[in-house]
């Protein structure tokens, strides 16, 4: 529950104490709750060299508002350079990577990927 919510509820708890909660106050409590549900998952991954928060971003990847974007084409472009640069703007890491040395060769790269998610 978001903080507003929280708050109404304490007002919900404090009234019933006073025998003064009425169907309407419970009503506007429902109600922001079930705005603060309406909150919409974003995730974000993004592929990195090794498994470091500061390791350089090297792919990307979007869900947002329901559509999937590889971000911009330019990388100077891209909204983060780091995993931290993402989790310093409010991404949660939900998946850090675990990095397999198994078959790794010269040939082959090793990329890791954090999952991250935004709520909005």
């Amino acid at each position: 529950m978001g903080a507003n919510a929280m708050q109404l509820l304490e007002e919900c708890i404090e009234r019933l104490r006073k025998d003064r909660l009425t169907e309407a106050h419970l009503r506007d409590l429902g109600s922001v709750i079930m705005t603060d549900n309406a909150k919409q998952q974003h995730l974000l991954y993004l592929q990195t060299a090794t498994t470091a928060v500061t390791s350089e971003v090297i792919g990307m990847l979007m869900v947002k508002d329901g559509a999937v974007s590889d971000g911009p084409f330019d990388y100077a472009d891209w909204p983060y350079k780091t995993v931290l640069d993402a989790i310093n703007e409010g991404w949660r890491v939900i998946r850090f990577p675990v990095q397999l040395p198994v078959g790794h060769t010269q040939d082959t790269h090793i990329t890791c990927e954090f999952i991250l998610e935004k709520w909005e």
